[in-house]
């Protein structure tokens, strides 16, 4: 590709919001998680961790239990008191039901998925039938004083567990009383006794009632007899987090120090038929409180504070090394965040309620490769749009030209009209927009700003006009043909105006012609979902990425896919590129070279070379830092299509300007965590 001049971007004052709660759903391998803003997001674990689905947030919702029930229904609760079905196809809260016992501190199925239990601020649990269309409330079960924190269902269906300050009751759900009361500090001395928060709780089918409090300790109850079986004091802050394997013979907690840990059920001695828990792994892969815990066949799953999301392999429940035995960390939204006006040199930054413009700075000098060159012209923050109302930004988009800024919330489109002047901006909100099918879930400009494409509900996109001095209207609405249920997410135009690709959530890929505002092709489904795609500006070809890391080249003239694609498919990529742990996010092209493709991931920038060879099995699949440090005959026996740089971490954008310069947008997680409260600490071992 040769010599590039790369605008390094640390600007972006992104900070992630922490992770509240999470909830496993085995069948299918879907994890939902929602955080402190009130977005839920959905991750497919089956192959890879990609984020499938996301809505979201809004400041009149928190959210504090997740739960899965009938099949593959989404519901949510929280501070505002209400429980919320999400509807998963067309990403957004679908109905809302009070739950009349002020805000909602848990919520937790039946093993059938047939009934929902709330725990509720005024002490009382209530029952809820989970009916086609909706819940309908079925019964009061006995009242407490104080908050109900936390709520386990026995497998059976017959009793539920309730942990709040100083005690756990089981209740019994047919009669509704409380079968047992238990005081979880009653063996601590009075004088130096004080309040414990039962922060978790899980009731297995043996009868055991597992729980988690403020003084740091993991205990095994006896729920008939209201006896302590097993107490272990595992850090010397709060235990806030804890979830059950689907055996019942392993257990993951968080704690508030960032530390999680695991717990076994294993024999006293070879051979014996007495079993115990037993502490046996700790992890610290966070550096704050650890607020939701999941436990998976394969892995656990923890999430903190400090927005990440650690998928951590059980190596000795992975029958293969491949995807499931990859350590991921999750910290950003494998949505666009960013968007680049390539001609005006712009680049706007979607936060959750505003929008910033910047100017890219600039340099007028030159230097050899890995030089730092001086700034002659420093970037500028040009404007910052700020969103009215609760309601945070679903997408946004600026135009290559910098002319134009749209961006869309839950129930309203926005569009303004940017007139540069001199070194300064002005803007102009454009009236009477059309009104759609809201809310839409991207949006993107056509590259001779002429067009705006709204990506809408049940596979439509909205085709817009953008009208000088500063206007628009509705041109076409492209359908599918054969209808979809799913939300459009991903929209890919061509550089001539002809193309447009979209993808729904039910991973089907339309191609639509520009010309004749009408349906082309369909794109063969693959069985992963789409994580990026793009068209190449000088043969049309359609490059895909999935989220099991494969890549496909589809000519759209020819309605097929590529003789390299296919060549791709039969030799395989390579073993390192597959068990990558991150799904490529943004596709782009070289102008200058159309064999270059250029992707990216938040670990790694790669430009693919079609005119190189694949590399075999045999190649170690080097990033270019280590290959420079060989000497020349070993650069070339390593010559092949992929080159790989690792040099910029954690890599939210990438795209090449004009005159061979790339732009990079950067968030280093050091920069977040200053951002950050202060996590407990802890004493170093040994002081």
């Amino acid at each position: 590709m040769g010599p590039l001049e790369v605008h390094r971007v640390r600007f972006f004052g992104l900070v992630p919001a922490g992770v509240r709660c999470l909830a496993y759903l085995p069948r299918g391998r879907r994890l939902a998680l929602a955080r402190t803003d009130g977005a839920v997001e959905v991750y497919g674990l089956a192959e890879g961790c990609f984020q499938e689905k996301a809505i979201p947030g809004h400041q009149a919702r928190s959210v504090e239990a997740l739960c899965w029930a009938a099949g593959e229904r989404l519901f949510g609760a929280g501070l505002s008191g209400d429980i919320t079905e999400y509807d998963l196809q067309r990403l957004h809260p679908a109905r809302t039901v009070d739950g009349f016992g002020g805000p909602i501190w848990s919520m937790v199925a039946n093993g059938g998925g047939t009934r929902l239990a709330i725990g509720c601020e005024d002490g009382s649990v209530k029952l809820f039938q989970v009916v086609p269309g909706g819940i309908q409330f079925e019964k009061n079960l006995d009242r407490q004083k104080g908050r109900v924190l936390c709520l386990s269902w026995h497998p059976s269906g017959t009793h539920i567990a309730a942990g709040s300050i100083d005690f756990i009751r089981v209740l019994d759900v047919r009669s509704g009383r409380t079968v047992q009361r238990i005081m979880v500090n009653y063996h601590v001395p009075k004088p130096k006794k004080r309040e414990c928060v039962v922060w978790s709780i899980a009731f297995l089918s043996d009868g055991t009632v597992v729980s988690s409090d403020s003084f740091g300790r993991v205990q095994f109850w006896d729920w008939e007899r209201g006896t302590l079986l097993e107490s272990h004091t595992v850090s010397t802050s709060a235990v806030l987090s804890l979830a059950v394997s689907e055996k019942e013979d392993s257990i993951v907690v968080g704690t508030s120090t960032g530390a999680t840990y695991q717990f076994q059920l294993l024999p006293v001695k070879a051979g014996s038929q007495e079993k115990r828990w037993v502490r046996t792994k700790p992890f610290q892969y966070h550096t704050h409180d650890v607020r939701a815990v999941a436990h998976s066949p394969t892995a656990l799953i923890s999430g903190g504070l400090d927005a990440q999301l650690v998928i951590r392999p059980l190596m000795e429940k992975v029958q293969r090394k491949g995807y499931e035995a990859v350590l991921r960390k999750v910290t950003f939204p494998h949505r666009r965040l960013v968007s680049c006006a390539r001609k005006a040199r712009l680049l706007l930054f979607q936060f959750s309620q505003h929008l910033e413009l910047w100017r890219l700075g600039s340099t007028n000098e030159t230097g050899k490769d890995g030089e730092v060159l001086p700034v002659c012209r420093m970037p500028e923050h040009l404007l910052q749009l700020k969103s009215k109302g609760p309601e945070h930004i679903y997408c946004s988009c600026v135009s290559p030209c910098g002319s134009w800024v749209a961006y869309c919330t839950a129930s309203r489109f926005h569009l303004y009209r940017v007139q540069h002047e001199g070194d300064g901006v002005s803007v102009k909100k454009v009236p009477g927009v059309p009104k759609l099918l809201l809310p839409a879930y991207q949006l993107q400009c056509a590259s001779d700003a002429g067009r705006l494409f709204v990506a809408s509900e049940r596979g439509s996109v909205h085709v817009l006009q953008l009208l000088e001095p500063g206007g628009c209207k509705h041109l076409h609405t492209l359908r599918p043909p054969a209808g979809t249920a799913e939300a459009v997410y991903l929209l890919a135009s061509s550089a001539d105006g002809n193309w447009l690709a979209a993808v729904s959530g039910d991973w089907e890929i339309h191609v639509y012609s520009l010309k004749h505002f009408k349906h082309h092709c369909t794109v063969p489904t693959y069985s992963c979902a789409v994580t990026a795609l793009a068209i190449h500006p000088a043969t049309n070809n359609l490059v895909i990425a999935y989220a099991d890391q494969q890549l496909f080249e589809f000519s759209i003239p020819e309605k097929q896919y590529t003789a390299w694609s296919r060549m791709v498919q039969n030799c395989g990529l390579h073993k390192a590129w597959l068990e990558r742990d991150s799904p490529i996010t943004h596709i782009a092209f070289n102008p200058q070279n159309p064999a270059h493709i250029l992707l990216h991931d938040v670990y790694m920038f790669c430009v693919l070379d079609k005119s190189l060879p694949l590399p075999d099995a045999s190649t170690p699949l080097l990033n270019q830092s280590t290959l420079k440090q060989l000497p020349e005959p070993a650069r070339q026996r390593q010559l092949h299509a992929f080159k790989i740089c690792k040099k910029f971490q954690p890599l939210l954008f990438a795209e090449l300007l004009e005159e061979n310069r790339l732009v990079l947008v950067e968030r280093p997680l050091a920069d977040i965590r200053a951002q950050l409260p202060p996590p407990v600490q802890q004493q170093p071992f040994g002081t």
